[in-house]
């Protein structure tokens, strides 16, 4: 799943990467008005979450995240997005975030991983 096409408009990446003995599929897209990043071992979208910055005249910036469909009771997939958003927020882009993971394995050491991948490979 390595590379990209040209006949996809959207600026985007395409990898895989391998954690604990288990391949994951991600593709990272930057549209217009959003990101979308899509992380997947089973083939599909799995829980989507939604994150975005929120500035205050007063204080300062907060992240919100939500889950948008998907699995609600799992705060470490709340974190992931958290930590993709502020990385992006805290490299100058204020587009929000849409985060697809499709995971059979929901660990930290997963997470990071995953986290640490898109950083890598970050298209902002």
């Amino acid at each position: 799943m390595d590379g990209s096409s040209s006949s996809f408009l959207v600026p985007h990446k395409k990898f895989s990467i391998h954690i604990k003995e288990s391949k994951i599929d991600v593709v990272i897209s930057s549209y217009e008005d959003q990101f979308m990043i899509i992380a997947t071992q089973i083939g599909t979208m799995g829980t989507i979450l939604h994150a975005r910055k929120e500035e205050g005249m007063l204080n300062n910036p907060t992240f919100n995240v939500s889950v948008i469909f998907g699995k609600r009771d799992e705060p470490m997939l709340l974190a992931c997005a958290r930590q993709l958003i502020e990385h992006i927020s805290n490299s100058g882009s204020s587009k929000p975030l849409i985060l697809s993971l499709g995971l059979k394995d929901h660990s930290m050491e997963t997470l990071k991983g995953i986290v640490s991948a898109v950083i890598e490979n970050r298209l902002w």
